[in-house]
């Protein structure tokens, strides 16, 4: 059943008001969307990647259509999800539907609640892509060649604006302070400030460690986005906040309101269980032939 936008706004805006931190957790298989809605995560999200995740390695994308995928999952998460809403991650930039409204359309008809721009190439530009952004440059040069207004990040721009006047909850990753002010003033309901790869685990990437540095940048895109939107929700994601106990810097340090978990929801808490188990299993000792 899908959710509607503003019952997700006044759910979340419920756990602000009473100080407790908003989670969206990475699901991509019914079992862990089960657990963590009876764990009481506030949003269930739908990323093409959880594929890897489950596959034991790290978070990359598989060499397939990301939407298609994403559209895959849904029926198994229904069909164990009560009432949390499902956050599709949608591929703005997908050559296989250039028609931005059908693509989109497409999720919303499934039943998700929701969107977050994932994949999403601010990512790369923005951490590995150089200071003069020339990959983001190249990525829109290329919208000619495909027929569209715009290719790349500004695409991912429009579609939060699309989805904002077709009345969807949206979320968005954002790496750069001008880019989250750009989403704010497309409409997102819920900026979520992307700190780069998720450290931790058996397969976590070697990401930095958080840092004061770090801490003053979210701040500073908090302030940003909130001069645009006072009802903006600003939660984080990945880097070197992998687990409950690396998150609590961000509520000291910031005015983060919650946390988006994908591998610190999915991948980490299994490894750590099935290790422990199969430790516990083996310490006992049978008796002597």
């Amino acid at each position: 059943m899908r959710i509607e936008r503003q019952e997700i706004i006044r759910r979340l805006r419920v756990q602000t008001t009473e100080n407790r931190a908003i989670l969206g957790a990475g699901c991509s298989n019914g079992l862990i969307a089960k657990c963590a809605e009876a764990g009481g995560a506030d949003l269930i999200i739908v990323y093409s990647t959880g594929k890897t995740r489950m596959m034991g390695l790290p978070t990359t994308m598989i060499n397939v259509v990301s939407n298609e995928m994403t559209l895959g999952m849904i029926d198994e998460l229904r069909n164990v999800v009560r009432d949390t809403p499902l956050i599709a991650g949608i591929e703005a930039n997908d050559i296989y539907c250039l028609d931005q409204d059908e693509s989109i359309q497409r999720f919303i008809d499934k039943g998700f609640s929701g969107a977050i721009n994932f994949p999403t190439v601010g990512l790369t530009e923005n951490i590995w892509g150089g200071d003069d952004m020339a990959e983001r440059k190249s990525r829109a040069a290329l919208a000619k060649g495909y027929g569209q207004d715009s290719w790349g990040w500004q695409r991912e721009v429009e579609m939060i604006r699309l989805l904002r006047r077709k009345d969807i909850f949206t979320m968005t990753y954002c790496v750069s302070i001008d880019d989250a002010r750009s989403m704010a003033e497309a409409g997102a309901d819920m900026i979520c400030a992307h700190a780069g790869p998720s450290r931790g685990g058996l397969a976590g990437w070697n990401s930095e460690s958080a840092s004061d540095m770090m801490m003053a940048h979210f701040q500073e895109m908090h302030r940003v986005v909130r001069e645009i939107n006072p009802e903006v929700f600003f939660v984080i994601h990945g880097g070197p906040f992998y687990d409950p106990e690396s998150t609590e810097v961000i509520y000291r340090e910031t005015e983060a309101e919650g946390f988006i978990a994908a591998s610190a929801v999915e991948r980490i808490p299994i490894e750590r269980a099935v290790v422990d188990t199969c430790r516990a299993f083996k310490r006992h000792q049978v008796r002597g032939g």
